[in-house]
């Protein structure tokens, strides 16, 4: 096991840490460094994977608190869009940079629109239910694109899911139905060489770990504590976008 795969292991402990924290996140802050040890064609459909996986521990603890009505709005907006961005990846693969930095200026905007609306105890973007749901076709495509379309799907989920284990367990089922969709046509497309099948198996080992941790920090957090990391891991998601 060379550096590179030493550092990826450690880059899908941390990000998920946080995944099973926020019930988002993780894979968006876990892009652009796994892009640079492992190229983007081994990170994404294993990130996809660990995505998945992390969601799952999420929900199997809070099942009960999923928003079955939202839950089932967000995937009727977003899997249409998600759809089309898997098949638009392939197009648009030497634009790819442009994208993410399109993406990181979108998140970076709602981030701090939040933030303030949280400083003035008032939700901004309440008022604009179109303007949420353009988040969640946007959020969709850019998922299919780069499995890290979750700040702006998480732009909306924060107006509408208010209770902290609400908001993390729906949009864990969210990303349990997204990311599934998304290993399959991975899985159809021959995404998953014999390397890249031993790699996602030892970070499914390490992410026991992550989950494990990532779900006894959850507890113990305030809601005021969970709102303010929200929305600086949303602005830190987006800068990273912007640097990738």
């Amino acid at each position: 096991m060379n550096a590179r795969t030493v550092g990826f292991l450690a880059v899908v402990f941390l990000s998920n840490i946080i995944q099973c924290v926020t019930g988002f996140a993780g894979t968006v802050l876990a892009m652009p460094f796994s892009v640079m040890l492992v190229g983007l064609d081994t990170a994404r459909p294993v990130l996809n994977v660990m995505g998945l996986a992390a969601s799952v521990g999420v929900v199997a603890k809070k099942h009960t608190a999923v928003d079955k009505k939202e839950l089932l709005l967000i995937l009727g907006v977003t899997l249409p869009g998600m759809l089309a961005g898997a098949y638009l990846k392939t197009l648009l693969s030497a634009t790819g940079g442009l994208l993410f930095k399109l993406l990181g200026a979108l998140v970076i905007v709602f981030a701090l629109m939040n933030f303030a609306g949280f400083l003035l105890k008032k939700d901004l973007a309440e008022k604009s239910r179109a303007l949420g749901y353009v988040f969640l076709v946007l959020g969709g495509l850019v998922h299919g694109l780069f499995v890290c379309g979750g700040p702006l799907i998480v732009s909306y989920a924060s107006v509408k899911l208010k209770e902290t284990d609400t908001f993390r367990a729906t949009l864990s089922a969210v990303w349990i139905v997204l990311n599934a969709v998304l290993a399959v046509t991975d899985a159809l497309s021959g995404s998953f060489t014999g390397e890249t099948l031993v790699l996602t198996a030892v970070c499914l080992a390490v992410l026991v770990g992550a989950i494990l941790l990532g779900n006894r920090i959850a507890d113990k957090m305030s809601r005021k504590a969970f709102l303010i990391l929200t929305y600086a891991l949303m602005l830190l998601s987006g800068v990273s976008l912007l640097l990738k």
